[in-house]
């Protein structure tokens, strides 16, 4: 939930404790010596008559919050008409009361702005000016009402300065803010799309005939560029985070299912560290947001690969309390004690002899904590040196499975992709071919398309990159191939942009988002998904 701050609400309950103080300070002058309690009774009378319209005021401002001039302008005079009936009844020892006319007008000026702020200067000096035409004393005393005047003016005046300073400095900070982000979106999108072409023609070649020598070579890029991927992700969703551009977006998944799916996609990355993932099953369903999870999840497994090569790494859930927590355990070096109140802060590593050569910039961590605060999971880290580490993601609520299951069959799960239909729509020819190579070497009939113009299609199902050039977008390119096919073929976006502007697009569509650098596990188990889809729409047609 989204806390927008009430600067109006906020004055007026400052007001109330302002007015508070004032009947204390009245009160306490009455028992000291040689004060009267009939000369400070209409004062004490006044603010306490005072401070209960502030309380009326202020649920009026509760009640209807907003901008509304007229009302700011009346809380001003209120707040000086009551100041002035305290200083001119009062005398002398009401002087104080001063202190409030100052909060006054710096109150509204630096919660409303310059013009809240000269109107309030203005009747200050009006305010000021009243009590010295019906105040003795302050007419005995002219230097003092000088000074006042001036004190006045200047502060206000001072202010006002601060004021603009301060309104540039947020204007260029803000400015800056948004070019660097145009710059990042831009640079986001560029960097994603040879590393993703990449990967796809790595994925093409390991899947053809090579000897040993040529193995290890392509195994040492696919190496190479999972980390470049990861520390590149990481960046980019600490960015997001900082950005407050992430929010929640619960769903009912089954998790043992979820983590299998998961384990599938990191065996590669587990393989090149000599990891053994081991993962006991489980089938409890939980309601989260499974792309936050999986973005956690992957993180802690990172760290794991990177800290406890050639060692197994067990991943389980336990119950805890009234949810469940996925524990995920290593036996790597384990980390010191004095470290682990601090390995959660961004960019903070835990130097070690022989880990120079470990790749990342400390952020895993420091996103997980974040990303759980998101999803009301709680992080804890157990560690002991020599024998491991234990990551603990804790309070994941159990629901009821759903009561509509689409039943799959074995062999649709583990089958292979061969004759699927992919129609593939992607204007970027290095990308285009290494998908279309890797789809037609796990069995797809593949129709690659560099353009969505007049495109004909009898497709089971449609990937499309989202930017096709300056004619069309992938959503746009999927609608008309359902419009024209007349049903919902089951489709995907591939994208370089931020993930939540094109779910933002796609409004309830029903199209599924890969995020470049696509992970071949990933878009293989995507496809399959997709295909499942589409068995059961024709099911449903018959």
């Amino acid at each position: 939930m989204k806390f927008e701050k009430n600067t109006e609400l906020d004055q007026a309950n400052l007001r109330i404790i302002i007015a508070a103080i004032a009947v204390v300070y009245m009160i306490v002058l009455v028992f000291l010596p040689g004060h009267r309690f009939e000369t400070y009774l209409p004062v004490i009378t006044y603010i306490s008559l005072f401070l209960l319209a502030s309380i009326v005021f202020r649920q009026a401002i509760a009640r209807w919050p907003g901008h509304y001039p007229a009302r700011r302008i009346f809380a001003m005079v209120h707040d000086y008409t009551g100041t002035c009936f305290g200083l001119v009844i009062g005398g002398e020892a009401a002087l104080p009361l001063y202190a409030v006319m100052v909060w006054v007008n710096l109150g509204n000026g630096m919660r409303y702005g310059s013009r809240y702020l000269a109107i309030a200067t203005g009747l200050a000096l009006v305010a000021l000016l009243v009590v010295y035409r019906l105040t003795p004393y302050w007419q005995a005393q002219p230097f003092m009402v000088l000074m006042l005047l001036i004190t006045s003016t200047v502060i206000p005046f001072y202010a006002h300065l601060l004021l603009e300073r301060t309104r540039k400095a947020s204007e260029e900070a803000l400015a800056a803010n948004l070019e660097k982000s145009r710059f990042l979106a831009q640079a986001s999108h560029d960097l994603r799309q040879p590393i993703h072409s990449i990967g796809l023609f790595t994925a093409c070649l390991r899947e053809s005939r090579l000897g040993n020598d040529e193995r290890r070579l392509v195994d040492n890029i696919d190496r190479s560029l999972l980390n470049v991927s990861q520390l590149f992700r990481s960046i980019l969703d600490l960015y997001t985070l900082d950005n407050g551009r992430v929010e929640a977006k619960m769903q009912t998944l089954n998790l043992g299912e979820w983590l299998a799916d998961i384990v599938c996609q990191h065996q590669e990355a587990a393989r090149w560290a000599g990891v053994e993932l081991r993962l006991r099953p489980c089938n409890y369903w939980v309601r989260t947001d499974p792309a936050l999870l999986a973005t956690m999840v992957q993180n802690v497994l990172s760290n794991c690969f990177k800290y406890g090569a050639q060692r197994p790494v067990l991943i389980g859930v336990r119950k805890r309390g009234a949810g469940l927590a996925i524990v995920i355990h290593d036996r790597g070096n384990g980390i010191a004690e004095e470290h682990l109140h601090k390995v959660f802060e961004e960019c903070y590593r835990v130097r070690q002899v022989r880990d120079k050569d470990v790749e990342g910039v400390g952020l895993g961590l420091s996103i997980i904590k974040r990303l759980s605060e998101l999803i009301d999971v709680h992080v804890a880290l157990r560690s002991q040196l020599g024998r491991g580490t234990a990551v603990t993601l804790a309070g994941l609520p159990i629901v009821a499975a759903p009561q509509s299951l689409v039943v799959r069959s074995e062999a649709r799960q583990v089958g292979l992709l061969t004759g699927l239909k992919v129609c593939l729509v992607e204007d970027d020819r290095n990308v285009l071919l290494a998908t279309s190579a890797l789809l037609e070497r796990w069995g797809c009939v593949v129709q690659a398309e560099s353009s969505a113009e007049d495109l004909v299609t009898d497709c089971d199902i449609i990937v499309a990159d989202y930017d096709l050039g300056t004619h069309a977008t992938g959503i746009e390119c999927i609608d008309e191939v359902r419009r024209r096919r007349g049903w919902a073929v089951p489709a995907m976006i591939i994208t370089g942009h931020d993930v939540e502007k094109i779910q933002a697009a796609l409004h309830d569509r029903q199209i599924a988002i890969l995020s470049k650098p696509v992970r071949p596990a990933e878009l293989r188990a995507t496809l399959r998904a997709l295909r499942d889809r589409q068995g059961a729409a024709v099911e449903q047609m018959l």
